[in-house]
């Protein structure tokens, strides 16, 4: 790295705090340039590589393909096939799934560690001791020419008595489980409850969903929030208007060890209902590690939330002014906390890193979302609600195009899946799209990618050959049932 002497600071040219997109930037344009790479780990682990590959997206999305299978069942009945499910093999899902995601992560972390002579890996804790300076659990000090916080998320924890038990886990550690849990309480209704609910109610276990509004998914769509609450409720029991109040460990033969807890919960009218589970599962959203770094006291911008303040080309704000050097990404700056938006950012800020005067801007429009849930969700751009907010309600059209309405539909003998478009009616603009059922975060990407490139209804409808009877008919009929007017390309 640098010839600094036993104790004196490091002065490397980068400085990224945090192993997951920040990662990706150490690029071959720093080939031979000291840099500094700070990572305190996933949770409780020292696991590189940041949330999506540890325990978010990744080995998330590799539980939900085995509880998918164990779902068909559901569909083969509806088409005359008899398939039994014996059951689900726990411990086999989960290693391979962690034999191949530990795997990647050891050599993400040799790769760094031990392969770049140029590269210092800090494997702990550090803060901020100012705009490009920060400090590590071992007293190193760090400052850097430029610096990147990308340091992602961590689950957030309600403060109830019985939390910090260990039949108590977040999406950091459920995934590591010994066994399958026969009975498993989730507590939230977004995106990585529906997710978990989905999986376990997959391979075999009672679900109990709470949630303290009425209904599930509730930024969606009004009417893909409604319909998706609806088919919850027919996998798994959904208890709604109530919050958490304790969990208590329970000994039900009285020999010390706990077999499982105790979940109390409150009703939104004062009662409290307990059940007995195996494990409960808190999944309540995330918050970004802002806290962690000392961002406030380094007197960062700061969000309500806790988000570091970014301008459009990813600077990090103080007073409203961008601090020459420092960057953001991810988690720790983006409402989406979604990781190719995490992905493309960090894209953005390599970039500008090394044109420091030839700088991008991220890009904020038609950023799409999936949830892997049974059924499996999608979105991009507005709801319904926010169109007629920004546009007026008479200049939106809309179109809710069934999957059961179409040639593979009927093939599926689908009743409960659909598409949702939304356009502008007076020039086609298409202003958003929502998709539920089985495979819906791919047959949302036509409209996702008419969108990025600013393609109206009518020419994304009738301006390509869709094939048939693939049920991505179910998208081009949503969108050439938009009353919208002819597009003066085709």
């Amino acid at each position: 790295m640098t010839d600094s002497a036993p104790g004196a600071p490091l002065t490397p040219d980068l400085a990224i705090i945090g192993s997951g997109s920040g990662n990706s930037l150490i690029t071959p344009h720093w080939d031979g340039r000291p840099v500094v790479l700070a990572d305190r780990g996933v949770g409780s682990t020292d696991a590189f590589g940041g949330t999506c590959l540890n325990v978010g997206c990744i080995p998330t999305k590799m539980f939900v393909r085995p509880a998918a299978l164990a779902h068909s069942t559901e569909e083969a009945g509806r088409l005359g096939v008899d398939l039994h499910l014996r059951g689900a093999d726990w411990p086999q899902i989960r290693d391979r799934i962690f034999a191949r995601v530990d795997a990647i992560s050891r050599a993400g972390r040799h790769y760094r560690a031990e392969e770049l002579d140029h590269v210092t890996l800090l494997e702990q804790q550090v803060r901020l001791t100012g705009p490009r300076s920060f400090l590590a659990e071992d007293g190193t000090e760090v400052r850097a020419e430029q610096l990147v916080l990308a340091a992602g998320s961590r689950p957030v924890l309600p403060e109830v008595p019985g939390v910090d038990l260990p039949q108590v886990h977040t999406s950091d550690s459920v995934m590591r489980l010994e066994s399958l849990p026969s009975r498993v309480l989730i507590v939230g209704g977004g995106y990585i409850a529906c997710e978990f609910a989905g999986i376990f109610s997959g391979l075999g276990s009672e679900v109990i969903q709470v949630n303290r509004s009425v209904g599930l998914m509730s930024a969606l769509d009004p009417d893909l929030a409604s319909a998706y609450s609806a088919e919850a409720e027919k996998s798994w029991t959904v208890l709604y208007e109530r919050t958490l109040g304790a969990v208590v460990a329970r000994d039900p033969e009285g020999r010390g060890e706990p077999a499982g807890a105790t979940a109390q919960l409150l009703t939104v009218d004062g009662r409290q209902e307990e059940y007995d589970v195996d494990i409960v599962l808190i999944a309540i959203g995330r918050r970004p590690n802002s806290d962690l770094l000392g961002a406030e006291e380094a007197g960062l911008d700061l969000h309500d939330d806790g988000r570091i303040v970014v301008d459009a080309w990813q600077r990090v704000l103080a007073g409203g002014e961008p601090v020459e050097g420092l960057y953001a990404l991810g988690d720790l700056s983006s409402a989406a906390q979604l990781k190719h938006v995490a992905n493309h950012e960090a894209r953005v800020v390599a970039h500008n890193l090394e044109n420091p005067h030839d700088l991008r801007a991220s890009r904020q429009h038609a950023v799409p979302a999936a949830v892997f849930s049974h059924p499996e969700l999608a979105e991009v751009g507005l709801t319904e609600p926010q169109a007629v907010e920004q546009i007026g309600a008479e200049h939106v059209t809309v179109k809710i195009q069934h999957y059961g309405d179409t040639a593979y539909g009927w093939a599926m003998e689908d009743s409960t899946g659909i598409v949702k478009v939304i356009a502008d009616r007076r020039d086609g603009t298409l202003l958003g799209g929502h998709a539920m059922g089985y495979q819906a975060s791919n047959l949302l990407q036509p409209v996702i990618q008419a969108m990025s490139f600013g393609q109206d209804a009518h020419s994304a409808a009738r301006g390509q050959y869709w094939i048939h009877p693939a049920l991505m008919e179910v998208t081009e009929n949503a969108l050439l049932g938009l009353d919208v007017p002819p597009s003066r390309h085709l």
